[in-house]
């Protein structure tokens, strides 16, 4: 913001650089303008101005079009190519329809005629800064103001040096920490021995050999070995010790801790973060180099990859809008959006892939967004970008617990059941959980409602009525759309009946060459789409590989349950609501199959020992699983929503990590509440479990 005169409020004065190589016009126009508050550097040439750009980085530069040597268009390059964000407003004293056409090749902010007035230069200049903001956004460049230590300690989004700090003095405190007598307990444990029950929590606790320890099994199965040393100086090559593989758990929590916090605030960029996930695993030796790339290449990872570019593909032949008229058809204002179709798209997340769902609706809620700011002729609604994405996620989201079919995870747990000579239906687990659904995602529904209802500035919006208007435009379905149409059936045909033999990404995987030998999406396509958030989640798949693997989640599930209060393990609607807690808690930071996968264990044979039945506590342990709600790591529907939610014009990131942690905590306090009020203590107390 600045002043009439341009100043900004805390005085410091925005960089203006004026090239021109009329000398008398330059100096008069930079008294004119260093009047109305701006610093301006002046030179009368292309050279010097690549320098001034290079070392002084302006925030605007008003560039004449014609000077000798290299002209405006030469230095105009130039500039763009070292700083791509700056803007530049064009001079020439031959102002024509041509001139604008030749400066609009080349990135060109606006031009103007010389002479022109000051007044509206200025305007123009303002408008300038503004659309550099924008352009920093689109080229993740964060501003910091370094008004004072705090601000530069504080820092932007994407550039938080104080964060930084504080991420890497933990990391290193937990790296140089003693192990504790705990941890040392839970990893050098032998399968068989009278304490065995303090490792069944361990993921691969069934695939532990007769006398073997967490740490020997880690490190065999990874293939991780040590240089001893003997006492006659002999050195030889040995597994991993215990010692070691208590370092590595270490440095998995410390891993956790410091990504969990740059996700957080936006330290650094997300993809950045991503990528130093591996770094620690790589250099501290967590797994060795092969094990590190395979735990980044899970078929989830292709699966979000394959998600964003089928996406792309829909929203490009208009298939989006198909698509919504029929989901949306309910939605003729906020309010039906938010108590209708949250419940009904809850419902059908219940049976179908969530994640898909989400893919198919967020681009027609952004297209529909989009219009209505546009029609409301307002820049930007965040509230009501929130409210319909929030909404439509966490809906997503908490149709996990509806049935079997909703997620891996709900597979995991089946599977952990039966480990235990536990059977479970799929009828039976309907019967438990689809209850859940409708109400949890009606209250989420109006809880979004309530929130953006004095923050919007769409106060109404007819939803339904706007994808359909879209859909009118192009007129009727082409033969693109019936190829997708085709191949999108094909694809939700794969899921459903295959995906426990092909997984979710192979049939993603073949949809996109489907798509590309029908010549639908071209490769230049499928490489546009957002690359951090395919890398966000295949960092977070790694990280919970290497969680599972050092021992460290079995450590922190331990460590959670030695803290509960005895009234909370007494009784078994008191284990499901603690067992739930510590579930939907650890989800926000690993991902649901690993939790459920590090968590069963534990929890069936706690609920045996507490007298209680091992499908009750098994289910809320599944069901809380749903509840990642507060990271973008924690779900793929976190991260497609997040990817899609920027503004198709500005570039800007309309949905931000902060925006995530705010409202996903409320709606996992919602989520808690109506697992524990309406599901444990409710409907569940006249249900009967099988023994």
């Amino acid at each position: 913001m600045v002043d009439a005169g341009g100043k900004k409020p805390n005085d410091e004065k925005p960089t203006i650089l004026l090239v021109d190589d009329e000398d008398q016009f330059r100096t008069a126009l930079a008294k004119q303008l260093s009047v109305r508050g701006y610093k301006v550097l002046d030179v009368n040439n292309g050279e010097d101005a690549i320098k001034i750009v290079r070392h002084e980085n302006p925030e605007v530069v008003v560039l004449d079009q014609k000077m000798p040597k290299m002209d405006g268009i030469q230095t105009l390059r130039e500039l763009k190519t070292i700083r791509p964000e700056v803007q530049i407003i064009m001079l020439t004293g031959h102002g024509s329809i041509e001139s604008a056409r030749v400066t609009g090749k080349h990135d060109v902010f606006g031009y103007m005629q010389k002479p022109t007035p000051v007044d509206e230069l200025v305007e123009k200049i303002e408008a300038a800064r503004q659309e550099r903001t924008y352009a920093m956004l689109r080229h993740e460049m964060p501003v910091i103001e370094k008004k004072s230590f705090k601000s530069w300690f504080i820092g932007e989004q994407n550039a938080r040096p104080g964060i930084i700090l504080i991420g890497a003095l933990v990391f290193a405190l937990l790296y140089f920490l003693p192990p504790s007598e705990r941890l040392q307990m839970l990893l050098t444990t032998p399968k068989g021995s009278a304490q065995e029950e303090v490792i069944l929590g361990y993921s691969d606790y069934r695939r532990l050999k007769p006398g073997q320890t967490v740490a020997q099994y880690y490190a065999e199965k990874a293939g991780l070995r040590e240089t001893v040393t003997a006492p006659d100086g002999t050195k030889t090559r040995q597994l991993l010790g215990a010692e070691a593989a208590m370092k590595r758990a270490h440095v998995m929590i410390g891993v956790l801790f410091v990504a969990a916090l740059f996700w957080a605030t936006g330290a650094v960029p997300v993809g950045i973060t991503a990528l130093l996930v591996g770094v620690l695993m790589y250099f501290f030796g967590v797994l060795p180099p092969d094990g590190v790339a395979k735990a980044y290449a899970k078929d989830a990872v292709f699966f979000i990859f394959g998600v964003l570019a089928m996406a792309g593909a829909i929203s490009k032949t208009g298939l989006d809008r198909r698509i919504g008229i029929l989901l949306l058809s309910p939605s003729t204002s906020l309010v039906r959006m938010s108590l209708i179709f949250a419940p009904m798209v809850a419902v059908t997340a219940s049976f179908l892939s969530e994640h898909a769902l989400i893919a198919f609706i967020a681009p027609i809620f952004m297209m529909v967004y989009m219009g209505a700011i546009k029609a409301g002729n307002v820049s930007k609604d965040k509230a009501l970008v929130v409210m319909m994405l929030l909404t439509l996620n966490y809906a997503c989201n908490l149709g996990g617990p509806g049935s079997p079919a909703a997620g891996g995870r709900n597979a995991i747990m089946i599977g952990i059941l039966g480990d235990y000579g536990i059977s479970l239906s799929f009828g039976q687990w309907v019967m438990y959980g689809l209850p859940f659904v409708p109400v949890a995602s009606i209250l989420i529904g109006l809880y979004f409602y309530l929130w953006s209802r004095n923050k919007r500035k769409i106060t109404q919006l007819d939803v339904s009525a706007a994808v359909r208007r879209e859909s009118e435009k192009i007129g009727k379905m082409t033969a693109d759309e019936y190829k997708t149409a085709a191949v999108l059936v094909g694809l939700i045909f794969l899921w459903s009946a295959f995906s426990a033999r092909f997984g979710m990404g192979g049939p993603v995987i073949l949809a996109l060459v489907a798509l590309n030998i029908l010549g639908i999406l071209r490769w230049k396509e499928i490489n546009a789409i957002h690359w951090d958030v395919v890398a966000l989640y295949a960092a977070a798949s790694a990280m919970g590989a290497g969680l599972a693997a050092t021992g460290a989640a079995l450590w922190i599930a331990d460590s959670f349950v030695r803290v509960l209060p005895d009234i909370l393990t007494s009784t078994g609607s008191g284990l499901a609501i603690a067992v739930s807690l510590f579930t939907g808690i650890l989800t926000n930071f690993m991902s649901d199959g690993a939790t459920v996968a590090a968590i069963g264990p534990i929890c069936v044979p706690m609920a045996t020992i507490a007298g209680a039945s091992p499908i009750m506590v098994g289910l809320s342990t599944a069901f809380a699983s749903s509840f990642a709600h507060m990271l973008i790591i924690g779900t793929p529907n976190n991260a497609i929503i997040f990817a899609l939610a920027k503004d198709y014009e500005t570039g800007e990131q309309l949905i931000t990590m902060k925006d995530f942690f705010f409202h996903g905590f409320v709606v996992l306090l919602i989520s808690f509440a109506v697992l524990w009020f309406w599901t444990i203590l409710g409907y569940w107390q006249w249900m009967s479990f099988p023994a």
